[in-house]
This record gives C-alpha cells, sequence and structure tokens, in this order.
C-alpha cells in the first residue's frame, strides 16, 4: 500500500486495535489469471499472529488457500470527504481522508471439527457480547453440523502488517479547519474522523 511517511503507522497495538474495531474486512486473492474478493468478518486472535474467519463452501475463492500462496485482508475504516473551502490556505483542492490496515498472510484450511466449532462459538461471542437480549448460539447438533459443512474455516497467519492514516498530518495549518467542519457534520462517520484527528495530527 502506498504510504507517505507522514500517513504510515506501524505501532501494533494501534494496528491490532484498529482491525478488531473495523473486523469486517476483503479477504483478497489471486487466481493466477483474475483477483478475487471477499467481504467478510475476519477477527484478529488473542496473540495478534492469525486472522480466522469463514466462507461459503459454495464460494470458489476458498480453494485458493490451499496453494499457500500470500493473501490480503483489508480492514477499513472511517473516512470522509475533505473540502478546500476548510483549509486555511490556498490554493488547494479537495481530498480524502481516510484509514486503513493491510494484512498480508498465508492462508490455510481448517479441517479440524473442534477448532472449526470453536472459531465459529468465537465469532458469535464477538457480535454478540454484551447485547441485551443476546443469541448465544445454541442448535440442535445435527443442524449445526449440516450448516458447518457449507461453510470453510480459515486461518491466516499474519506475516506483515500495513496501516495508513491519511489525516491531515501533512497539513497542520489547514487540520484545525477540517476539525472543526467535520466535527460539525451530521454524518457519524465525519465526527469519527475529526476524533482521529484530534487524536494524531501534531499542530
Amino acid at each position: 500500500m502506498y504510504s507517505p511517511p507522514s500517513f504510515k503507522v506501524d505501532d501494533l497495538a494501534t494496528l491490532h486495535a484498529f482491525m478488531r474495531r473495523h473486523s469486517f474486512a476483503t479477504i483478497v486473492t489471486h487466481d493466477g489469471e483474475i483477483p478475487h474478493a471477499t467481504h467478510m468478518p475476519v477477527l484478529l486472535d488473542a496473540t495478534g499472529a492469525t486472522l480466522v474467519s469463514h466462507m461459503a463452501r459454495a464460494n470458489p475463492q476458498w480453494q485458493h488457500f490451499a496453494d499457500g500462496h500470500e493473501v490480503l485482508v483489508i480492514f477499513t475504516g472511517p473516512h470522509a470527504y475533505v473540502s478546500p473551502a476548510w483549509y486555511a490556505t490556498a490554493p488547494a483542492v479537495p481530498t480524502w481522508n481516510y484509514t486503513a490496515v493491510h494484512a498480508y498472510g498465508r492462508p490455510r484450511i481448517v479441517t479440524d471439527h473442534e477448532c472449526f466449532a470453536k472459531m465459529l462459538h468465537d465469532l458469535i461471542e464477538r457480535y454478540e457480547s454484551g447485547r441485551e437480549n443476546r443469541w448465544r448460539g445454541e442448535l440442535p447438533v445435527d443442524f449445526r453440523d449440516k450448516l458447518m459443512r457449507g461453510i470453510v474455516g480459515i486461518e491466516i497467519e499474519i506475516t506483515r502488517l500495513e496501516g495508513k492514516f491519511k489525516l491531515s498530518q501533512n497539513r497542520p495549518e489547514d487540520a484545525p479547519g477540517v476539525i472543526k467542519a467535520l466535527s460539525a457534520s451530521t454524518d457519524p462517520m465525519d465526527r469519527e474522523v475529526s476524533e482521529l484527528m484530534q487524536a494524531l495530527v501534531k499542530f
């Protein structure tokens, strides 16, 4: 991922927290002729070394994992349009502020039934935990096993991470105006970008 030094994020704790917060990701592979992508929840394990997910067995992309070639998993976070009308300096043009982490790794298919079942349990816990009327995953065993036969478990051993938070760090004179405009927006994502800018941009 192209990332000028001012936008690059290397801190592992920051990258891991971002991946856990924005866990609906895109898995990208290549079959030798064309790229393939699937959008799905992807969990970072407790060690921070492995990504865990699953996809429909009917999705041919999972077969790409058998060759052991490196795959790309893209995590995207808050983003916002930035108008030059908010800048203190001129001339300038519109741009986009955004946050993203690219995770590269070696995939493997999870074949152990109990391991796969635990993966699914952990996924349910991740998204159901803390909800007032939560679902606890209780299913008849035969029904659960039938569903599991229709999906494929995936583990991806992370080989490298690339983080990019493009949040006007290169325009310290103009960033205050961007923060002010985004914080006043009715769009929740605009306000989230504003909060990130306030935390990261040095004036």
